[in-house]
């Protein structure tokens, strides 16, 4: 009996030594990560218990061209149109994989499953870019001017360009060899696009009656409808069910359902909205200067980022970050 005594004793020292021995260390490195005052880090031995801390507000900042617009990413890599080409940065870490000449004035970027397509709005074509290295595949015009933010439906690329009154098309290129295969008639000054499995839908951000966007069939051109949004559009995103649109002029964007345009909801953003992604769960809406997350179920704002002096633009999600372009400092940062 004494003996079963003073084993259990012994054991209730030992649990008793041990969890001070392990609460001291959480302190210890507590106080490491914690550093001299600063936000503390994520804690490992906190792991089991799935608390983290906040994701980092400022964006790490990479170095790519003069006034970066355009933003996507290959499955491996982010790439970024500006200036005169394209930056390709590696995802994972940054690490820049070189810069390769487009043509004038690049705005929009766009991958095709094997190759990028830069947007060329000061020479009024898109240039194919084989992704692995960066090689010039040729060079494509398209009927009006500005060419700007692309999509890519599974085998054609969608540009949207305007003639001079502003009256525009958006053009469906073969992206095996480039081949023109329709310019289609859509609203004033289209500047975007994007595709939801089945229609390709353009903002169309010109007019003095506010702005639209039009949901064209991918297999045709026809066009199925056009629905009304606020002023200016820009950016665009799909979310799997529903589009959501940037309204440059109107500091919101607005949530349609896809299906039939049906208006879900338009909600507050940053000043100036430009571009929009959608990262799985959430919207990401870039502005002048701030960046807005929000909650896509219902347009709740759940963050508010603000990358260090410059507007955003361009905005990608690579399935673990957000990539946003920072127009006035000439960088891309990553979330």
């Amino acid at each position: 009996m004494k003996y079963r005594i003073l084993i259990c004793v012994s054991l209730i020292v030992i649990v008793l030594a041990m969890a001070n021995l392990f609460a001291s260390h959480a302190q210890q490195v507590d106080a490491q990560l914690t550093g001299n005052g600063g936000p503390p880090l994520s804690n490992p031995l906190k792991v089991a218990l799935l608390k983290w801390y906040n994701a980092n507000r400022v964006p790490t900042g990479f170095p790519v061209g003069a006034g970066p617009l355009g933003v996507a990413f290959d499955g491996a890599n982010i790439w970024v149109a500006a200036g005169i080409g394209a930056t390709k940065l590696r995802a994972s870490d940054g690490q820049n994989l070189g810069t390769f000449a487009a043509g004038n004035g690049g705005t929009g970027v766009t991958f095709d499953g094997a190759n990028i397509w830069v947007s060329n709005s000061s020479d009024n074509t898109v240039t194919k870019l084989r992704a692995s290295d960066g090689k010039n595949l040729g060079a494509f015009p398209v009927p009006g001017v500005f060419p700007w933010w692309m999509a890519f439906d599974g085998a054609n690329i969608w540009v949207p360009s305007s003639n001079a009154s502003g009256n525009g098309w958006v053009t469906k290129l073969r992206a095996s060899d480039g081949q023109n295969l329709g310019n289609f008639t859509v609203g004033n000054s289209p500047t975007a696009v994007a595709f939801d499995g089945v229609n390709v839908w353009v903002t169309n951000g010109g007019g003095n009656s506010g702005g639209t966007v039009t949901k064209l069939r991918a297999d045709d051109g026809t066009v199925v409808g056009t629905f009304a949004v606020g002023n200016g559009p820009l950016g665009i995103a799909f979310d799997g069910a529903n589009m959501w649109i940037a309204n440059l002029g109107g500091s919101s964007v607005t949530k349609l359902r896809a299906s039939d345009g049906t208006v879900l909801g338009t909600f507050g953003t940053p000043p100036s909205p430009y571009g929009v992604a959608f990262d799985g769960a959430n919207i990401w809406v870039t502005g002048a200067p701030d960046m807005y997350e929000l909650r896509a179920s219902d347009g709740a704002v759940l963050g508010r980022f603000s990358p260090p002096h410059t507007n955003t633009t361009g905005v990608a999600f690579d399935g673990a970050n957000i990539w946003v372009a920072g127009y006035n400092t000439n960088k891309i940062g990553k979330l």
